[in-house]
């Protein structure tokens, strides 16, 4: 096992917060079960101490310990196909709801279940409208087949509303992805890890483009919009499937369909750099070479007899006169005037100033994420001046 690279993917500052985090859920535990023994042992004073000091550790638990296992937890969720969340005003209003609904239950109040009924019905036909909005809809993407990265991309998507009565509001087309089959990191993930964990982490992340908002859809019939998009590197982005989502009429849900797509891939060439600069001072030779093969070019190569099948139209009437017998002209071959350039990956590290060195756990990160960055500025600059040589 390599120690060197188990350093970059766990830190000592991941160490230390798992450490604390751990130490602190088990100091809540046990204040915890002390304060139920104290309890019942009668020792009141001693059990109000240790209750109060367990309702610290579990405020230092809220604080410390769920938000992380919040943020991995919902990275997750972004990945599965789960038809709805909750917006922040759906939670919101689900917590007025409760509160209500215990007024009202606790009070008997009857204005108080008349204002929990009309809460319920409005909650009820939100899910039920949004979830029905996004029911036989069709999505179809065109994009240029020749895409740089850094230029404005075009796109046209349109939307096909196959309900026979009722139309569609408020639907954001968005299209899902991943730039490669496998990380950049899958070797090096292997030789640390066991190969599950390794697989798991290794695996790319999805990655979506929003495509375009439509406002309204009619029934049996189609709505098309143009988008543009920019990539920012080059590379590759492999189409997996179409993603509708709509949070019509109340914004409480935030409802989800995925609709398959065809097999495809977008091929994102380097950017085009100037190069003004760098054929200044290159020479000038307009035309075509000349070869030594015969062929069909403008330049006599030799005078030869003359054959059956030989278009009489290369017959040299000077030389035949003077020959007293056919003479037929050949001519050379040309050949297009050709240019190798050459790209030299072989460019030390430490030549590039500009290179910013991550981590094996930074990388992950940035990947996850779909800001995994160019390997080196100084080579994609490179690759974009040769390319547009």
């Amino acid at each position: 096992m390599n120690l060197k690279i188990l350093r970059q993917l766990f830190s000592l500052r991941d160490l230390r917060n798992a450490v604390l985090a751990f130490a602190v859920v088990v100091g809540g535990l046990g204040l915890a079960f002390f304060t139920a023994w104290a309890h019942r042992s009668g020792e009141t004073r001693l059990a109000g101490a240790a209750a109060i000091a367990s309702l610290v550790f579990v405020l230092l638990i809220l604080i410390f310990v769920v938000p992380p296992l919040a943020r991995n937890a919902s990275a997750e969720a972004s990945q599965m196909n789960l038809p709805f969340d909750f917006t922040s005003g759906g939670a919101v209003f689900l917590g007025l709801m409760f509160i209500v609904g215990f007024s009202a239950w606790n009070t008997g109040n009857n204005l108080l279940f008349l204002v929990l009924s009309f809460l319920a019905s409005a909650f009820v036909v939100g899910f039920a409208v949004g979830n029905f909005c996004l029911k036989k809809l069709d999505v179809k993407m065109r994009f240029p087949e020749t895409i740089f990265a850094g230029q404005t991309m075009p796109i046209l998507v349109s939307l096909h509303n196959r309900k026979r009565i009722f139309p569609s509001y408020s639907i954001v087309a968005e299209v899902r992805g991943k730039e490669r089959e496998k990380s950049l990191l899958a070797a090096e993930l292997k030789k640390i890890l066991p190969e599950k964990l390794a697989d798991r982490l290794a695996r790319p992340p999805i990655i979506k483009l929003t495509l375009d908002y439509f406002v309204h859809i009619p029934r049996r019939a189609t709505a098309e919009n143009k988008a543009e998009h920019i990539f920012p590197y080059r590379g590759r982005f492999i189409i997996k499937d179409f993603e509708l989502s709509t949070k019509f009429p109340f914004g409480f849900f935030r409802h989800r369909r995925r609709l398959p797509a065809q097999a495809a891939e977008i091929i994102v060439f380097p950017p085009l750099a100037s190069i003004e600069d760098e054929t200044e001072n290159l020479p000038l030779e307009i035309g075509k070479l000349v070869t030594q093969k015969r062929g069909l070019g403008q330049d006599l190569l030799a005078l030869r007899d003359y054959q059956p099948m030989d278009d009489l139209r290369r017959v040299d009437w000077k030389a035949t006169a003077r020959a007293n017998r056919l003479i037929i002209r050949e001519f050379s071959a040309e050949d297009d005037r050709k240019i190798t350039i050459f790209l030299d990956t072989r460019v030390p590290d430490e030549i590039d100033e500009d290179k910013k060195f991550l981590t094996l756990r930074e990388q992950i990160e940035a990947e996850k994420k779909g800001n995994s960055a160019p390997v080196s500025e100084r080579f994609e600059k490179g690759v974009s001046l040769a390319a547009s040589l």
